[in-house]
């Protein structure tokens, strides 16, 4: 590495699975982002309005709000555009994934997932 210290790029994990969250955070780590996470979706705006993250990796279906309402009211806040978002979830349905992806998703991960997969989909976000 250069004399320069790059910033550690943060990833919030939003998943009510605290299994799936250990899993994420074990990848994106190894990966060399920084982690946060959160149960639900609620969670995750207070979190993003405190500290936007650089990307959220954000299941589908949880308790309070749901994924794409959290997409949805993230890209109404203040920096909300910034973010790449990850949608991770096991729904398969195209007509699904493509709103997701209409409301703002950047990329779609299906589960199970693996380090592999993560990896490659965060380099076609341009998130690595």
């Amino acid at each position: 590495m250069s004399g320069e210290s790059a910033r550690v790029k943060l990833c919030l994990v939003v998943d009510d699975s605290r299994v799936v969250r250990k899993v994420a955070r074990r990848i994106l780590e190894d990966l060399g982002f920084g982690v946060a996470e959160a149960g639900d979706g609620a969670e995750a705006l207070a979190w993003c309005r405190t500290a936007m993250p650089d990307v959220v990796l954000l299941d589908w279906n949880m308790p309070v709000m749901n994924g794409l309402e959290f997409l949805r009211r993230l890209r109404q806040e203040p920096a909300g555009a910034a973010p790449r978002v990850l949608f991770c979830s096991v729904e398969s349905d195209l007509d699904r994934i493509r709103e997701a992806l209409e409301e703002g998703a950047d990329e779609y991960i299906m589960k199970p997932f693996d380090g592999d997969i993560v990896a490659s989909k965060l380099a076609l976000a341009g998130a690595l």
